[in-house]
């Protein structure tokens, strides 16, 4: 037997670890019957030069079906795919796409202007670009050297 030193840290870290992983993987609540109700929708934030810009993946999705807010500087993106009707005679032996509700929402940085914000939607992916105010920009200051 290895006598080890305990690092209260280390359990708290590992303990954080955890439960980040549990909410990362919670799809919604249940209903009744205990199926899922919602699933969140997988994003990408990333930022090119000024713009900050949000990549929410739903394939198969109608984009009429998709409704993108923003308010109090939170994005949300909600919508619905259409269920598919089960057959009597018909058996999944494995079931990964997801159908129903779905919703994801996140903050944004203050920096952004949230009133000219472009969405796009292509292949799957709706892309949400925000562009950063102009007042909120580095300025370049001039530096005067005094003899």
């Amino acid at each position: 037997m290895v006598l080890q030193r305990w690092d209260p840290a280390a359990e708290l870290r590992r303990m954080d670890e955890v439960m980040n992983s549990l909410w990362r993987n919670y799809s919604g609540s249940t209903n009744s019957d205990g199926a899922v109700e919602g699933w969140a929708v997988p994003i990408d934030v990333r930022q090119e030069g000024d713009n900050i810009t949000v990549d929410a993946s739903m394939p198969g999705v109608d984009p009429a079906r998709i409704n993108a807010t923003v308010e109090d500087g939170v994005l949300t993106i909600k919508g619905q795919t259409a269920a598919e009707t089960e057959k009597k005679d018909e058996r999944y032996y494995l079931r990964e796409r997801r159908v129903g509700a779905f919703h994801r929402s996140v903050r944004l940085p203050e920096t952004v202007d949230t009133e000219r914000a472009e969405s796009t939607y292509e292949n799957g992916v709706l892309s949400v670009t925000f562009p950063k105010q102009e007042s909120k920009k580095a300025k370049s200051l001039s530096i005067n050297v005094k003899s």
